[in-house]
């Protein structure tokens, strides 16, 4: 007697190995509607009332120093030139040294290049200016 493994001809199927993805595509959708209804309830959101407040300018006081840097580069100190960083930067350092700190305002043109800013920026650094601030034009109300 002999046994026929695999393939035969009496008409048996194949087993068929892939896997039915339908049922597991219907759980995830019941699954993905359910998350979608609860999530609004789960965050709430209590209720504050917040207070409106505009931007108040900036009140300049006397002690405090403008840096302008214009588009070609030029640096201006409380619109004085300055000669070049490292005028600047001797500046900066007197500055430090008082007590009270004033603060440092740089005023950088929209069209000048990052690094005249970043130039600003690095002198105030290491001469150890505690407050810098950037001067901007507020956004046009529409």
């Amino acid at each position: 007697m002999a046994m026929q493994i695999g393939s035969s001809d009496d008409g048996e199927e194949e087993l068929n190995a892939s896997i039915n993805t339908t049922p597991l595509v219907d759980v995830m959708l019941v699954l993905l509607i359910i998350f979608l209804i609860t999530i609004p309830v789960v965050t709430k959101n209590i209720p504050v009332k917040l207070p409106a407040e505009e931007n108040q300018p900036l009140q300049t006081k006397p002690e405090n120093i403008t840096i302008a840097v214009d588009v070609e580069g030029n640096l201006f100190w409380n619109n004085q030139p300055v000669a070049d960083e490292d005028a600047l930067r001797n500046k900066l350092y007197e500055v430090a040294r008082q007590v009270p700190q004033p603060e440092v305002h740089i005023r950088g043109d929209q069209e000048t290049r990052y690094e005249n800013v970043n130039k600003v920026v690095e002198a105030c650094q290491r001469a150890a200016i505690q407050k810098v601030g950037f001067i901007t034009e507020p956004a046009p109300r529409g």
